[in-house]
């Protein structure tokens, strides 16, 4: 089956060709551990996720290369670790920050369904050159100094970008015509106001490495070109991201790594996902809108939302489009997901997934096109079928983890089937139980009795969606399920 992908770089959908079939390789930008990841971050988790375990699929789980870095030098993480840890020199403060909010990413996006990556690089254990002999940051910058592409200027190094005829070509920026942006710096030593830091000076108090330019660190942009040539050479297949790193953070890694190997590209396809709203607007700190991946599987509008549903509402929409991020959108996706996950849980399935639906991921993983399809075995009650396609999406099919708990409710769930007769469906398969449904029930009365009747009777709705039928009368309120 042919495998088609957006290039950001040739602006076409391209047939994916890799260079070895035996040994497909993608890198990814990963996250920059100084706190809790947002949602926003999830999206090309997710998404580069289901491309794994597509290409895993279509070339053998041990043909596929997937690196994904962490970044855990950064002066975020520099403030954060003075803020937690005052006492500690800075070093050790550091990497307890980073210990710590790198496992809190795991359990994250381990939530949300996703596979490790094949390799997980670390940015401080590239720095310095390295006793396996992996490419490294120092040893990069030197090779483009020695190229001429690189030059020492203000106790920094910088790329001269000037040296690199075509720079500018992902983001399709004319160097000539470029203004510096809000994340360039313009200073009186550079050459032109778009190079950009190799290699900058470390105070006593900034963690810093010693190197033949002195005690310093590295920009940021090193780091990938160093960790994705480590693990897969000089030329790979993929290359993905977010749409907010094509400038200057891809941009300049392609320049990079060019430059400092003399060959014509650094990846062949180059994939960015979409921006990521919520409720219509940009995400920040300073609306009150910033959510968090920890937030929404802890507590978001009430509930504790499962993993699986964040990833199936994730996926409603293409990849490369941007997507906005609401209550009401979530809450669907989940009733969808436990609609569905009610007829497959207790399925047991060898087969693989639906060449239909192969077919429409292998069509620039085109998400909403495989939903439509899972619709369609639902509609046909192709049972198996519906649990394989959803085995290849990443998602469990079990009701158990597809289950929203009320904010503030004990729930001590039995080991119980509530699933729906697939033959002779009667009764609506409800994502919640009994104490989360009495919960509900209480926080509607109470609501009522304030006089809040808008909250009463959205709490009302909601439970009517799910097929819950309340009954008022002067003895108090009695639920059942719709029949």
């Amino acid at each position: 089956m042919e495998l088609k992908l957006y290039d950001t770089l040739t602006r076409e959908k391209r047939v994916f060709t890799p260079i070895d079939k035996s040994r497909v390789r993608m890198y990814v930008c990963g996250p920059t551990v100084y706190d809790f990841a947002h949602i926003g971050n999830a999206r090309p988790v997710i998404v580069f996720d289901v491309l794994f375990r597509l290409l895993r699929h279509l070339y053998g789980e041990s043909h596929v290369t997937y690196v994904r870095n962490i970044t855990d030098v950064d002066d975020k993480i520099n403030a954060r670790a003075a803020r937690d840890f005052p006492g500690l020199p800075l070093n050790e403060a550091i990497r307890k920050v980073t210990e710590k909010t790198e496992q809190q990413f795991h359990s994250d996006v381990d939530a949300l369904g996703c596979l490790h990556p094949t390799v997980e690089p670390r940015a401080t254990d590239f720095v310095l050159p390295r006793a396996d002999g992996k490419v490294d940051m120092v040893t990069l910058i030197k090779q483009l100094i020695a190229r001429r592409h690189a030059y020492e200027a203000g106790d920094e190094v910088l790329f001269d970008t000037t040296s690199m005829p075509d720079y500018g070509a992902l983001s399709g920026r004319n160097l000539d015509d470029q203004m510096p942006g809000a994340r360039i710096a313009v200073d009186a030593h550079k050459k032109h106001p778009n190079d950009f830091v190799l290699w900058k000076q470390s105070t006593p108090e900034e963690p810093g490495w010693d190197s033949p330019w002195g005690r310093g660190r590295p920009g940021w942009h090193i780091e990938c070109s160093a960790m994705s040539a480590a693990y897969l050479g000089e030329v790979f297949d993929i290359h993905g991201g977010g749409i907010d790193l094509i400038f200057p953070h891809h941009e300049n890694e392609i320049a990079q790594s060019r430059c400092a190997h003399g060959t014509q590209v650094m990846a062949n396809y180059w994939m960015h996902n979409g921006f990521l709203q919520v409720e219509g607007e940009k995400m920040s700190k300073s609306l009150g809108n910033f959510i968090t991946i920890h937030q929404l599987l802890e507590n978001w509008r009430g509930y504790a939302w499962p993993g699986e549903a964040l990833r199936f509402n994730m996926l409603r929409t293409h990849y490369t489009q941007p997507i906005d991020w609401t209550a009401d959108g979530l809450d669907e996706s989940h009733k969808v997901l436990w609609e569905m996950y009610s007829l497959i849980d207790q399925i047991n399935v060898s087969k693989s997934a639906p060449e239909s639906v192969v077919e429409a991921l292998c069509d620039d993983l085109n998400t909403h096109a495989v939903i439509t399809e899972l619709h369609r075995l639902r509609r046909e009650e192709k049972y198996a079928e519906l649990k394989a396609a959803f085995n290849l999406l990443g998602f469990s099919g079990r009701l158990e983890n597809a289950r929203r708990t009320p904010k503030g409710a004990t729930i001590n769930v039995p080991s119980i089937n509530i699933r729906t007769n697939v033959h002779a469906p009667t009764v609506h398969a409800t994502p919640l139980s009994k104490v989360e449904i009495d919960a509900l029930v209480v926080a509607r009365n109470e609501a009522r009795k304030a006089k809040n009747f808008k909250e009463s009777d959205r709490i009302r709705d909601e439970l009517a969606a799910m097929g819950i039928v309340l009954k008022d009368s002067k003895d108090g309120t009695t639920w059942e399920v719709a029949r």
